[in-house]
């Protein structure tokens, strides 16, 4: 079992910047995927960052490629999102997931392929 813990999340004026955490416990993380996921409202939960947890291995949706970064702390069992220029667009609440064990962190982007999900923190980016 994976516990994960979410924060960081607010309101932030188009543009701005934000930087999520994710806190893990419960188990060994080695082999595991760490993965970002949004919801906005009215549409469905989507990819938006993963890192391996081993190597640091990363992919981004396009959406947020170039914006937004996703890193991990070992010895604070903690994954960070990174935020910049944000739009309104990218208003939603974010998930952080995690399972595993997986290889390769670009065919790990649906909600499916994970198990392990924290309860979500709103980010708000007003125009």
């Amino acid at each position: 079992q994976v516990q994960l813990v979410e924060s960081g999340g607010g309101l932030v004026q188009d543009g701005g910047s934000l930087t999520l955490s994710c806190a893990a416990s419960g188990r060994t993380l080695s082999g595991y995927a760490m993965a970002w996921f949004r919801q906005a409202p009215g549409k469905e939960r989507e990819f938006v960052a993963v890192i391996s947890w081993n190597k640091g291995a990363t992919f981004y949706a396009d959406s947020v490629k170039g914006r937004f970064t996703i890193s991990r702390d070992k010895d604070k069992n903690t994954v960070y999102l990174q935020m910049n220029s944000l739009k309104p667009e990218d208003t939603a609440v974010y998930f952080c997931a995690a399972d595993g064990p997986f290889t390769v962190v670009s065919a790990v982007t649906t909600p499916t392929d994970y198990d392990y999900w924290g309860q979500g923190t709103r980010v708000t980016v007003s125009s």
